[in-house]
């Protein structure tokens, strides 16, 4: 068990109000040892006994008891005396960091180059958490773990640990150097931005900025690195964290956390924040498809592409907040290119756009930006909703709002036209009309060139209208108008026979023009007689 002895002076206070008098005598005894020393003096309420230069020997439990002249008072309680610095200091580390998120578990791991049987673990301050862990093995080992967890705001602190042989359990080595535990989630997380923006160029200024609403006097940036965990939080009383002139190490993810002075406790980290260094590589090309100037509500694709090998493109709008969209290529030979498809376009989407290219083994190192490409947008608002009729698809609603048009025009026809036909029925058919033979047996007799081609003539015949009884069938709450006027216009197609026994009939088509006027049926006078129709036909 190797290792320098340190020894230290100390002055013990024992029996400090454990003895209380009047005492004419007190004697302090180490408890491993039955060696005692007596102290006599005057009535006094306690007493104080120097061991002088503190040595590995003087290590061990204390009892004190005093004297009066009832006798000697019962012994006090253990004090153990533990001397440090003998031995060399062992290490202490977090695993799997100091900084740990409170509800999660966290082991404090002691080492040492030599084998020892006990390790133990102090908290300095802190009432709620063990002050002393002790780990005692049958054998000796170079290592030992204290498991801390679940963790809560109270294992927040400063931790140190020693190393013991099991013979000597009073005489430790030198402390490890102290372990600070601190402990997040305790409050509202705040929010962090870069100023002017989180793509800088190598050589330019950059500033971080941590806001918070909930009143913190202590503030705290950490750069992510990987999978590896916070080593630990050191807190400034300012927001901003200037990072100056920046180079290809600045780039990566930052996480920012508040707090109060003297705490061990942080609120929830920020939502991380990724920072890209720019122009390391030759500039992309940036295209729209079909354009950059389109209508509100179709889509638009803006096309990346480089000529060398990249496989990782970002697409980054002048002005705004949100971080930069980005895509990996999942086919890695030439054309090195990707689209970035949006879908609908709104006035949102309206701006200055660059795109940059980077390889996947070097996330946060950049190109150069590309040239700017103008996103114009017209029609439609801010307000209005992306509707079918103004997006991509709107020329096939346009055909199927014709197409039902047309249906419904043509049901309309149909209607119509069953209607009219319904109309047609009711009508009674233009009887065929009998034409008697005229008196002028010579002009029936005449015969000759002329007469022959008069017979496949259309032969027209003004009538008086005397049809009232067709009338009253087709409505039964029509009156016939009086006006004698009115008239019935028919056109009479003739079909005459070459021989002039015959009977020659002819056909009226009649059109009637008559005024109608509304009344009840109980008022209709008594249809008059049907009088006779005549016509007299020349047939030459």
């Amino acid at each position: 068990m190797g290792g320098s002895v340190r020894t230290q002076t100390l002055t013990a206070l024992l029996c400090l109000g454990l003895c209380r008098g009047p005492w004419d005598q007190v004697q302090a005894k180490r408890v491993s040892e039955p060696t005692s020393m007596e102290i006599s003096q005057e009535s006094s309420d306690k007493a104080s006994f120097s061991l002088g230069f503190m040595s590995p020997h003087n290590a061990g439990r204390y009892q004190c008891q005093y004297h009066s002249r009832n006798g000697w008072s019962q012994r006090s309680d253990l004090l153990p005396l533990v001397v440090t610095g003998v031995y060399d200091p062992p290490s202490l580390s977090a695993i799997p960091g100091p900084v740990v998120a409170s509800g999660g578990n966290v082991s404090l791991s002691c080492s040492s180059p030599h084998p020892w049987q006990t390790f133990r673990l102090l908290k300095e301050g802190g009432a709620d958490a063990p002050r002393h862990l002790e780990l005692k093995f049958p054998r000796e080992k170079r290592q030992a773990l204290f498991p801390v967890g679940p963790v809560s705001t109270s294992h927040g602190g400063t931790y140190r640990c020693y190393v013991s042989p099991a013979s000597y359990p009073y005489v430790w080595s030198l402390p490890s150097d102290p372990l600070h535990l601190q402990v997040t989630g305790a409050y509202r997380e705040p929010t962090l931005s870069a100023q002017p923006g989180s793509l800088v160029q190598s050589g330019d200024n950059l500033t971080l900025q941590c806001h918070s609403e909930a009143g913190f006097d202590t503030f705290a940036l950490m750069k992510d690195e990987g999978l590896t965990p916070p080593v630990r939080l050191d807190g400034q009383p300012s927001p901003n964290f200037p990072l100056s002139l920046v180079s290809i190490t600045h780039g990566g993810q930052y996480r920012c956390y508040g707090g109060h002075n003297l705490s061990s406790t942080w609120s929830t980290p920020s939502v991380p924040l990724d920072i890209f260094i720019t122009g390391l590589y030759r500039k992309p090309s940036l295209s729209a498809q079909p354009g950059p100037s389109v209508s509100w509500g179709e889509n638009v694709t803006l096309q990346c592409r480089s000529e060398i090998w990249l496989d990782t493109f970002y697409l980054s709008k002048e002005g705004s907040p949100a971080p930069p969209q980005h895509i990996r290529l999942q086919d890695t030979t030439a054309p090195y290119q990707v689209n970035f498809n949006m879908s609908p376009v709104t006035s949102d989407h309206e701006g200055t756009y660059r795109c940059f290219a980077s390889s996947s083994n070097s996330p946060y190192l950049l190109s150069h930006p590309s040239d700017p490409l103008e996103l114009l947008v017209s029609g439609g608002s801010e307000d209005a909703p992306v509707t079918p009729w103004r997006g991509p698809n709107r020329y096939l609603y346009v055909l199927i709002g014709a197409a039902g048009a047309f249906v419904l025009l043509l049901c309309l026809l149909v209607v119509l036209l069953v209607r009219r036909r319904r109309q047609g029925k009711g009508r009674k058919p233009a009887a065929a009309a009998t034409i008697p033979a005229p008196e002028d047996e010579g002009l029936r007799g005449s015969s000759g060139p002329a007469a022959t081609a008069a017979q496949d003539e259309n032969l027209y015949a003004v009538m008086k209208d005397t049809q009232a009884e067709e009338d009253r069938q087709l409505d039964s709450q029509a009156v016939v108008s009086e006006d004698s006027q009115d008239g019935t216009y028919a056109q009479i197609n003739s079909l005459v026979s070459e021989d002039p026994q015959d009977v020659t009939y002819a056909q009226l088509n009649c059109l009637t023009l008559r005024r109608v006027t509304s009344g009840p049926a109980s008022s209709q006078a008594e249809p008059p007689a049907e009088p006779s129709v005549y016509a007299s036909l020349a047939i030459r």
